[in-house]
């Protein structure tokens, strides 16, 4: 029998877990808009997902994609495997509209759904779904939808 060396997978992580406890939408949007281009926040989408421990404290926050005009990509595994990798209890989804538009898309509302679904498998629970702008947010927790 042929012998092959096989890569080892090594898993680490180093926390520098922010004292803020993220509680409200209000709290995660402004630590959100904190953490954004504001000069590009009305020129292409931009999705992001903060994490947090079992306290609700951030972990941090991970930039998923950027997109153009009116869309980005969600890749839910990539989501998932960050949430895996720094430990993650709960996380929030926030991306921008370039419009200005807070209304949720259907395929906002979609992307909301599967990743929720995913979440559980996993017992990571999706906190909320924030639409930002550079003046306000949309949450999908104060809107009753998760």
């Amino acid at each position: 029998m042929e012998h092959h060396q096989i890569s080892e997978i090594q898993v680490s992580y180093s926390p520098n877990i922010i004292d803020t406890i993220v509680s409200t939408s209000e709290i995660s949007y402004k630590v959100a808009l904190n953490n954004w281009n504001i000069d590009t926040i009305e020129m292409f989408e931009e999705v992001k997902i903060m994490f947090l421990n079992n306290a609700l404290k951030i972990i941090g926050i991970y930039s998923l994609s950027k997109g153009g005009i009116s869309s980005s990509i969600v890749d839910i595994r990539l989501i998932l495997s960050v949430a895996l990798k720094s430990v993650s209890t709960h996380i929030i989804l926030i991306h921008n509209h370039p419009s200005t538009g807070l209304k949720p898309s259907k395929a906002d509302m979609d992307i909301t759904s599967k990743l929720k679904a995913a979440c559980g498998f996993l017992d990571i629970k999706l906190l909320d779904h924030l639409i930002i702008n550079k003046e306000s947010y949309y949450s999908f927790a104060d809107e009753g939808l998760l």
